[in-house]
């Protein structure tokens, strides 16, 4: 797995582009509400990332990163409907892992993958910064709101529905 490298490729970034960042060691956790009770926040400041696989014809698949707040599931069918597919559903393991650089557990707010479409629900964007496993399981990144939005560019659509974090 290309953690290390998609690690330091971010640093990398945020470093070139002077964004308001910090590191926060912790122990191992890829569980969005353990390893936020570990970095001292609420949920709602936890970026969760998931790569989802969209149908949009028997032969034609896109794949989205699709960030939403730890608060909240993504909704799929949303998601379906801002590409106009016909199927959307998670993207199986080895696909999540390979478009965005990470292991599971890990997969930052981030793509530099051109076939992975960043899409961030607005609810993530509220707060003046927020929190994410930085593509390992022992740290983390406290990143600057603003900066995130300037350097990423993601695309910003309601993407996410309050219930049971899936």
């Amino acid at each position: 797995m290309a953690s290390d490298e998609t690690y330091e490729k971010l640093i990398a970034l945020l470093d070139e582009h002077g964004a308001a960042y910090r590191t926060i060691d912790h122990e191992a956790e890829g569980g969005t509400e353990a390893v936020s009770r570990l970095r001292g926040h609420e949920l709602a400041q936890a970026a969760k990332c998931i790569v989802i696989m969209v149908k949009l014809g028997k032969k034609t698949k896109r794949f989205v990163l699709a960030v939403v707040t730890g608060e909240q599931r993504v909704d799929l069918a949303a998601v379906k409907g801002l590409l106009g597919g016909t199927y959307a559903g998670f993207a199986a393991q080895d696909i999540a892992e390979q478009l965005s650089g990470c292991a599971s557990g890990t997969i930052l707010p981030f793509s530099f993958d051109p076939e992975l479409e960043l899409i961030v629900d607005p609810a993530l964007l509220d707060h003046p910064e927020f929190f994410f496993n930085a593509a390992r399981l022992d740290r983390s990144l406290a990143l600057s709101t603003s900066d995130y939005r300037k350097i990423a560019e993601p695309r910003v659509e309601a993407i996410g529905v309050s219930g049971s974090p899936a």
